[in-house]
């Protein structure tokens, strides 16, 4: 049906009603009543309902117009443009790419190149020992001790402290750069876990106080101001940190078991380094002081991972 016809159409509705309205008012009452519903139909003539009916079916599609124009804008991001044209199709991602990331400002987020920091193996000369600089120098990972590696080519990117770094904020939300990583109630947590994270007086009387208590470690937030059930909302990667049993059972616990999959453990006994409660206490979100409000998962992000996924080659 063309827009000619829907108009006809509305216009031959409308015009029924009214004369089934005027019938029906002239049944029963008197004849003062009669002629003013006939001088009401008949000043609405077919032509002003034609009229109308266009007006109302323009700015309709006016209005479905400007929602598609904003929707299109909406998914026209650097993300779907990287996603459509480089990712979903495997295209391979050179080093050459990567190096130019590696010295470019703002590369990840805002803050200073990489380079800045990490650019040589030696401790003295550069931070963690660390040199970005090389194909080479991101293969062998950080000299300074313990020796880490940041990437571990073709397998899993989870693994990699590269992705870790460029995507998780330090916990909790708000803590400065330079909060130190050995301070004593972060030191307490190492400990707990690494002697085996049990349900004993030490937990109860010493560290889950710590959970809520504001400035534990560096931050005006407590952990349980975003960590306070399994639900999500309220509560952030549904992990529950207000008792024993809700930190053990660890995080996404719902979301997880839609997939089949178990929760995802913030606390592996006996490896404070394997913990992803620890590891986010101590590690900053890179680059240097990047806001912690700014999206995790930035296009080049995206784009590193896949390298280390296509087995991060160097030529």
């Amino acid at each position: 049906m063309n827009k000619k016809q829907r108009i006809l159409r509305m216009v031959g509705v409308a015009a029924a009603s009214l004369t089934l309205f005027a019938c029906a008012g002239m049944e029963g009452h008197d004849e003062h009543e009669e002629h003013e519903k006939a001088d009401m139909t008949s000043s609405m003539s077919l032509n002003d309902l034609a009229i109308e009916a266009a007006k109302s079916e323009h700015l309709q599609a006016e209005h479905t117009a400007n929602e598609n124009i904003a929707s299109a804008v909406r998914s026209a991001t650097t993300d779907d443009a990287v996603s459509r044209l480089v990712l979903d199709r495997n295209i391979p991602v050179s080093y050459e790419y990567i190096a130019t990331l590696m010295r470019q400002s703002n590369a990840f987020g805002q803050g200073p190149a990489c380079v800045m920091c990490h650019s040589s193996n030696d401790p003295a000369k550069s931070y963690r020992g660390l040199d970005l600089t090389s194909c080479e120098g991101i293969k062998k990972g950080s000299m300074e001790s313990p020796q880490r590696k940041i990437i571990y080519p073709g397998k899993k990117a989870s693994k990699s402290l590269l992705r870790n770094h460029l995507r998780n904020n330090r916990m909790p939300f708000g803590v400065a750069f330079d909060y130190p990583t050995d301070a004593p109630n972060i030191i307490k947590v190492k400990k707990w876990i690494e002697a085996g994270a049990k349900n004993d007086a030490n937990y109860k009387n010493i560290i889950q106080p710590l959970w809520s208590a504001k400035n534990a470690f560096g931050s005006p937030l407590a952990c349980t101001d975003c960590h306070m059930s399994n639900q999500e909302p309220p509560s952030f990667h549904e992990l529950d940190m207000t008792s024993y049993e809700g930190v053990m059972l660890g995080a996404d616990s719902i979301a997880k078991a839609e997939e089949g999959l178990p929760p995802v453990k913030i606390v592996k006994p006996g490896d404070s380094a394997g913990s992803k409660l620890y590891q986010r206490l101590v590690q900053n979100r890179m680059p240097a002081g990047i806001s912690p409000a700014e999206g995790r998962d930035h296009p080049n992000t995206a784009l590193m991972i896949s390298w280390v996924k296509q087995g991060a080659k160097c030529d």
